[in-house]
């Protein structure tokens, strides 16, 4: 779900390695205990399409608490991300896509600990959990989840009492 790890707008920025630095987890290996149920109806399979960043709540505190310059926040504020899920039951594969066509696929399984890989290349080991219809998972640095609200891809990353609210609609 490195979903989260470049989602702080890296398309924006002539280089994508420039947001590495600050979107890299610090360690390399992570699991969430969690209770996963097996997904087991269509209405679970909302996640797939193709997604464009709407709306941001929180953006320049998150960028900050995470330690991004100024200018590359200025950079990324109005950036739209564009984010492609295809889900098979409890099988993910999600994909961001930042400037100049860069893009990290990370592929997961439902309470499976998975390798991942950030826009930088780092890799690292996550387990997503699914539950109430929202995918889950911590970082190093915050905690993210995603879920389908109102028809919208709503993704929230927390660090402490700062929080990211993303919010793309479907195209």
């Amino acid at each position: 779900m490195q979903m989260r790890e470049a989602q702080e707008c890296a398309q924006c920025i002539n280089s994508s390695q420039l947001w590495s630095q600050y979107l890299t987890p610090s360690s390399t290996s992570l699991n969430i205990s969690a209770f996963t149920p097996p997904l087991t109806n269509s209405s679970n399979m909302a996640f797939n399409g193709k997604w464009e960043t709407e709306s941001q709540e929180g953006y320049d505190e998150f960028c900050k608490l995470l330690g991004i310059p100024d200018d590359i926040i200025e950079k990324g504020r109005n950036y739209k991300l564009i984010t492609e899920v295809t889900q098979d039951g409890n099988d993910f594969s999600w994909t961001q896509i930042y400037p100049k066509n860069a893009k990290v696929t990370n592929k997961f399984t439902i309470g499976k600990e998975s390798d991942m890989e950030t826009i930088g290349g780092k890799k690292f080991k996550a387990t997503v959990s699914m539950e109430g219809g929202k995918l889950s998972v911590t970082f190093p640095n915050y905690h993210h989840t995603s879920e389908i609200s109102g028809g919208k891809l709503v993704e929230t990353s927390k660090a402490g009492s700062v929080v990211l609210i993303r919010t793309s609609k479907k195209i």
